[in-house]
């Protein structure tokens, strides 16, 4: 693959990532701002001081919401095409389409649904100001320990394949991830700063929110992305044709 096709397929993917992006956003503001309200009302109702606002809550629920959300699709997209362009090739016999597909999976698993499972997300009101950068950090070491897991266990894969087959090499890759991310979560300190009359429902609500809008952005994602890598690196049989193919098709249902 030349530079020339990385190029194009990275402006593709954050263009991928902008229409994930739009279709994330819907999400986000039809299941996420509601349970962020509630969430908000009961630490107005909880709480005897209030900060002052710098940005108003409509605006943070519209303006900030969107470019937050657009912001981080386009971003996330570039970074994601990258990815394929060193995969595509290297994890099998697969077109652009369903190595688009398992990148997006991938990316879905490793980066967010591995590390929420440890250290889930949270509404506001819940979680205490004094620990959010101890918070922070191991949330992102989270990532960064599924990330090269990950990429542990694919190279693994690889590695096993000529003595176990694909399939037994697979399944012991997977193996060793799982155990590893299995210390992990045993090793890494626990966070548990939910406050004790907190709605449970509304937590719940609150967390299944999150998780849509990271599925809706990834699935988008290599959904679209797959078709335009595949319009890029696949041109249509059609156009390659050359035009004589006619004569031959009359050929050859002159003979049938």
């Amino acid at each position: 693959m030349n530079s020339l096709s990385v190029r194009a397929l990275l402006v593709r993917g954050m263009l991928a990532g902008l229409a994930a992006g739009l279709l994330a956003l819907i999400v986000a503001y039809v299941l996420g701002e509601p349970r962020v309200d509630a969430a908000i009302d009961f630490e107005d109702a909880h709480a005897h001081e209030h900060g002052e606002e710098v940005f108003s809550r409509t605006l943070q629920s519209t303006g900030g919401l969107a470019t937050g959300v657009l912001v981080f699709g386009v971003a996330i997209g570039g970074i994601a095409a990258l990815a394929f362009c060193v995969a595509l090739g290297r994890i099998g016999r697969f077109g652009p389409r369903a190595t688009a597909a398992f990148v997006s999976l991938g990316a879905l698993l490793t980066v967010y649904v591995v590390p929420f499972l440890k250290y889930p997300a949270n509404p506001p009101s819940v979680g205490d100001p004094d620990t959010i950068g101890k918070r922070t950090a191991l949330y992102f070491l989270m990532i960064a320990l599924s990330v090269l897991l990950a990429v542990a266990a694919v190279i693994l894969g690889k590695r096993l394949a000529p003595r176990l087959g694909n399939w037994n090499a697979t399944v012991a890759a997977s193996a060793a991830f799982l155990v590893a991310i299995g210390l992990a979560y045993a090793f890494l300190p626990a966070v548990n700063e939910v406050p004790k009359d907190f709605p449970a429902m509304l937590l719940w609500k609150f967390r299944l929110a999150a998780l849509a809008i990271q599925v809706t952005l990834w699935v988008g994602f290599g959904l679209v992305f797959g078709h335009l890598a595949e319009r890029l690196l696949v041109p249509k049989a059609a156009a390659a044709e050359p035009r004589g193919t006619g004569v031959d098709n009359s050929k050859a249902a002159a003979v049938h």
